[in-house]
Formats: C-alpha cells, structure tokens, sequence
C-alpha cells in the first residue's frame, strides 16, 4: 500500500537547462535575421534640380540691431518681419545666430524662439569656440 503522505517533487532541471540553451540560440540567430520587402519606386523627374541654399545667418549686436545679409531688422518686430523674410527659405534651411556676448540670455532666448516658431527645425547658436 502506498503513504499518501509523500509528496512527488518535479524536478524542473531539465526544463530549465532547455529554455536556456533555446534562449542562447535565439540570442545568436535574432540579429542576423534580415527583414526584407520589395518597394516599387516611382519614377521622378530628371529635369528637376535642387536648389541648395545658403545658411541664414542671424546676427544681433549689443544694441539689439539685428542684421541677415544686407537687411536690418527691429528686435520689437523681429518675429512678423522674419516671417515675412523667411517664407522664401524652405524650413529644413541651417540657420545661425550670433549674438553679441554683452547681450542678456532672454533678448537670444526670444530670437531663437521666433525662427523655431517661424517653422526652422536646424537652428544653432555660435560661439567663438
């Protein structure tokens, strides 16, 4: 007769000897699986040509004057007016801003932010190093 009062242990060894080695073999095998689909492209034209334009340079003095090129600018109405000025730029042009180092941070700041909302997404700031 048997003791119902022993209890059959599982022995989980095995088990977990073999998700491990799966695991290891998943590990190796993953990053060399390449996913591929095919893509027909249309054709483009070949008489179209990029146009590459040069980085707007924004340049403010101590006296907040602000300069691109040859125009001047106001720093009060600077946001309307480069608006006006920018809308012949496409938005994925580089534009720099130097700013004079007497200059307080928000008077930089608030220039920055009017060419960000002025839909430039390349926007940096220079230095002298």
């Amino acid at each position: 007769m048997h003791s119902w009062d022993e209890k059959p242990e599982l022995n989980i060894t095995p088990l977990v000897d073999i998700m491990l080695v799966l695991l290891a073999i998943m590990m190796v095998v993953a990053p060399t699986i390449i996913y591929e689909e095919r893509v027909s492209l249309p054709h483009g034209s070949a008489q179209k040509t990029v146009v590459q334009h040069h980085p707007i340079e924004i340049i403010i003095d101590k006296n907040r004057v602000i300069t691109i090129g040859q125009e001047r600018f106001e720093y009060r109405t600077f946001p309307d007016t480069f608006r006006l000025f920018a809308s012949k730029y496409p938005r994925e042009t580089i534009v720099m801003i130097m700013g004079d180092k007497s200059l307080r941070y928000d008077d930089v700041m608030w220039i920055l932010k009017s060419v960000k909302s002025a839909g430039f997404t390349q926007v940096s700031l220079a230095t002298n190093g």
